[in-house]
């Protein structure tokens, strides 16, 4: 039995009824199983309860309307299940810790709070090639030497990762060994924004060093204050880091009740790394915010 089919047929009843009430015993019964067992298979695959699934997709589509539409705030909060504006926007700031107000103002810098629609390929991933609950981590402040560009990510309509981050570890990377101070046998990638209101963000390739010494040939530094992070494993190629990405903005930090502490993402490569096997291995991070 295939599962992983009759679980994205349930989803796609989900998509279909997001503007009403959506009974976890219809999504089952159009995937042609049991609620039980349709419910247990869901939360086997993705770490995360049917009906918090569906309430996070209700959210989705409540963000493209405050992004996209002029629709009034209390037409959104009734399409998306809520009796009133105000219910509506408690349930908003402790998912988003803003009000719908803001993020429809803020909408592109805030647009990876957004719950991923999940697809056959994107439940393949999470099942087999990433950690679903992160290593918590304290980490002491780091010193990068390294080179770094601005980009738009997947989230964003002016993506141009694949012609941007490629081409800037090629450049970085032969410039490795004039890398004064260096610490040997990791690298790391950092993703920075770059306003509160822009969804540009800033890409450093870089490697640790145990103090900053006189840079040459374009290398600049970079300095990580300490912080706790949660660290999840990636597993395969690197082309499907992004889906790692979308699964701990969109389900994981969700649902944990941690906040991002507004820092630097993480991106870490040691001696398991290999950038053309199946076999790789890598660690993604988030910096959390004091609890």
């Amino acid at each position: 039995m295939n599962y992983l089919a009759q679980v994205q047929r349930g989803i796609d009843y989900i998509e279909t009824h997001l503007d009403g009430d959506v009974d976890p015993a219809d999504v089952a019964r159009h995937a042609g199983l049991s609620q039980w067992h349709y419910q247990r298979i869901f939360k086997a695959l993705t770490n995360e309860t049917l009906k918090t699934y569906i309430r996070s997709r209700r959210f989705s589509l409540s963000l493209e309307k405050l992004a996209r539409t002029q629709e009034r705030v209390l037409d959104i909060a009734l399409a998306s299940g809520f009796e009133s504006q105000e219910s509506f926007t408690r349930a908003f700031k402790k998912a988003f810790s803003v009000t719908p107000a803001h993020y429809r103002r803020h909408a592109g810098a805030l647009a990876f709070l957004h719950k991923v629609r999940f697809d056959e390929d994107y439940l393949r991933h999470i099942h087999a090639n990433v950690s679903l609950e992160p290593e918590l981590i304290e980490h002491g402040e780091m010193q990068l030497v390294g080179l770094s560009t601005k980009f738009h990510g997947m989230d964003s309509e002016k993506n141009n990762v694949a012609s941007k981050l490629p081409a800037l570890w090629a450049a970085f990377l032969p410039l490795l060994a004039d890398v004064p101070n260096r610490i040997v046998g990791s690298c790391h990638g950092v993703v920075q924004q770059t306003s509160a209101q822009s969804d540009e963000l800033v890409y450093w390739a870089a490697a640790p060093v145990t103090h900053v010494g006189p840079l040459g040939k374009g290398l600049a530094s970079l300095r990580i204050p300490a912080a706790r992070y949660a660290r999840f494993t990636h597993r395969g190629l690197p082309a499907g880091l992004d889906q790692t990405v979308n699964y701990i903005y969109s389900s994981w930090l969700l649902r944990s009740g941690e906040r991002h502490a507004g820092g630097c993402d993480l991106e870490f490569y040691g001696a398991d790394y290999a950038a053309d096997s199946h076999a790789s291995t890598m660690h993604y991070a988030i910096p959390l915010a004091a609890n």
